[in-house]
């Protein structure tokens, strides 16, 4: 399914499981429709399952936003006392459509008691109190922590009532009763935004397949490095804290330079603060010397950087002193403060400001979902969940930009119950794909108009729809700029870095592979570049006679 096609089935107000691999623009698309929304004067709830998810799509977690908070049950005094705060009360009353991002790390319970709180605030026994529930996520990602006296709590809730995996040992949302009462219409994206090198594609879609062959192995071993010939300034990625505060402290205190601290500003409601530092990557206190590597922490198409985009303190800046950072392609950017904000209908709730940066030289793996990096060094030879190694593989977005210390026999393996379920969610979202292909124009226009009136809202006289317009717009361009582009890309298909320019890292490879005896054509295969290219560029490097 394409986003153009996801997004004309969210705006009919169904209730929606958005999915696809990672890159496929899950974010892009709920962004678009929170922009068709807001044009329609309706408002939607935008929250997620975790802190950092939330600061990625500027909204609060959904633990925070149903009252819920850290219960792992609820009684009826529980449920009582959360439908009885006016705050709460009235947030969920004027929710038309509630948006929850990484689905994936939500337990079945939460979802449960969310429906419950939802149904009993407005009461309506319609699934979560008859608004549109958008669940957005991928299960290959890591799963919810569910706590082990779980099961034991449940039978003293009142979820052994509701939900329909009391007494189960089900982990997965998609397991809830919540879940199946609210008869999801699945929208899987099947576009790729992210990566662009087939080999790397193959591989990630063998991973999601449990398909995974020595081809593919080979590939993925080929970028093993030994300790030694870790290359400089890249992020690496680790399964434990413990070894990310380990390494970036380290790194840091090896620079001789003067330390500049950079302090987070914060207002609003306490609580709401209190979470967005929790969730926000750039720390309450940000230490920064000239050489540090650093990773921004949000997106800014203005200045032209993303969440994970890599570079180095090259200086401050002599009148602000704000730090000026040279990214791995060579632009010089100025990074000034940005704020992390929570609006809630349409006035702003908290705010937190700070400099969108953090250290680099690791994170762990958990923190980088959802981040789209040139390049990291990963050590995923002590992976203890499903999934983990291949969110960790996902981030890059091509083999090239991947430098591996270690891997053990767990990194490769996704949850056997995700295998089945994802061949369910594809057939489902293929039926949804034909039952509202098979609608006209003027049948879909009729059912987002309704769904509009219903939520309050107000159709837009037609123009055709200014944010249809720009999203529709936006992939045609996309797609005219691939059609350009076509043959590199063939080329580009077996050799992924063709006619792009030479990082520092990159020669720094080839110098180090040319000088272990490696083969022009061993040093093009893993660099994927061409045989020509390799010898011209140890040519120009003075390693060959022309």
């Amino acid at each position: 399914m394409t986003q153009n096609e996801a997004l004309v089935i969210l705006k009919t107000g169904a209730n929606v499981f958005l999915t696809g691999e990672p890159g496929a623009g899950k974010t892009h698309t709920v962004n678009a429709l929170v922009s068709y929304l807001r044009d329609s004067d309706i408002e939607p709830a935008i929250t997620a399952s975790t802190g950092i998810a939330a600061t990625h799509i500027g909204g609060m977690t959904i633990h925070s936003w149903s009252g819920i908070g850290i219960r792992t049950k609820l009684d009826k005094y529980d449920l009582d006392k959360i439908a009885s705060s006016e705050y709460i009360s009235k947030r969920i009353n004027r929710t038309k459509v509630l948006i929850i991002d990484e689905i994936s790390m939500l337990s079945t319970n939460m979802l449960d008691m969310l429906d419950m709180v939802c149904r009993e605030v407005k009461q309506n026994e319609e699934p979560f109190g008859g608004m549109q529930i958008i669940l957005v996520g991928d299960f290959f990602q890591l799963p919810p922590i569910v706590k082990r006296d779980f099961a034991e709590e449940k039978q003293n809730s009142l979820l052994g009532n509701h939900s329909k995996s009391a007494g189960a040992s089900g982990n997965f949302a998609y397991e809830s009763g919540a879940w199946t009462r609210a008869r999801l219409v699945v929208c899987y994206l099947t576009e790729q935004y992210r990566q662009d090198d087939a080999d790397f594609l193959s591989v990630l879609s063998a991973i999601r397949a449990n398909n995974v062959k020595d081809g593919h192995l080979d590939c993925i071993n080929a970028r093993q490095i030994e300790m030694d010939d870790m290359p400089e300034n890249i992020t690496k990625l680790y399964s434990h804290n413990v070894d990310v505060d380990r390494v970036n402290c380290t790194e840091l205190s090896k620079l001789d330079e003067t330390v500049k601290i950079f302090k987070m500003k914060s207002e609003g409601h306490e609580k709401v603060v209190e979470t967005l530092k929790k969730g926000c990557l750039s720390p309450e206190k940000l230490e920064l010397k000239v050489g540090a590597v650093v990773m921004c922490t949000k997106n800014n198409p203005k200045e032209r950087f993303a969440n994970g985009t890599l570079g180095i303190v090259t200086e401050f800046d002599e009148f602000s002193g704000q730090p000026i950072i040279k990214t791995r392609n060579g632009r010089l950017i100025t990074i000034a403060p940005m704020d992390w904000v929570v609006e809630e209908n349409g006035k702003i709730r908290a705010q937190i400001t700070q400099i969108p940066l953090r250290l680099a030289w690791a994170m762990t793996v958990h923190k980088s979902q959802g981040m789209s990096m040139d390049a990291a060094v990963m050590d995923l030879s002590h992976v203890f969940e499903f999934g983990q190694g291949y969110v960790a593989l996902s981030r890059v977005r091509r083999l090239s930009g991947l430098y591996l210390l270690g891997i053990n026999e767990h990194a490769l393996k996704v949850h056997p119950e995700i295998l089945k379920k994802d061949i369910y969610f594809k057939n489902q979202s293929a039926d949804a794909t034909k039952v509202f292909g098979n609608l006209s124009k003027d049948e879909l226009k009729k059912m987002h108009d309704n769904f509009v009136i219903a939520s309050g809202g107000k159709v837009k006289k037609e123009k055709k729809g200014k944010s249809e317009k720009s999203h529709t717009k936006k992939l045609e361009e996309k797609k005219e700029g691939k059609r350009e582009t076509g043959k590199l890309e063939k080329i580009r298909e077996k050799h992924q870095n063709a006619y792009r320019k030479w990082t520092k890292e990159e020669e720094g490879e080839v110098v180090l592979n040319f000088k272990n005896k490696k083969s022009i054509k061993e040093i093009a295969i893993l660099s994927g570049r061409q045989v020509g290219g390799i010898r011209a560029r140890l040519v120009k490097l003075g390693l060959l006679e022309e």
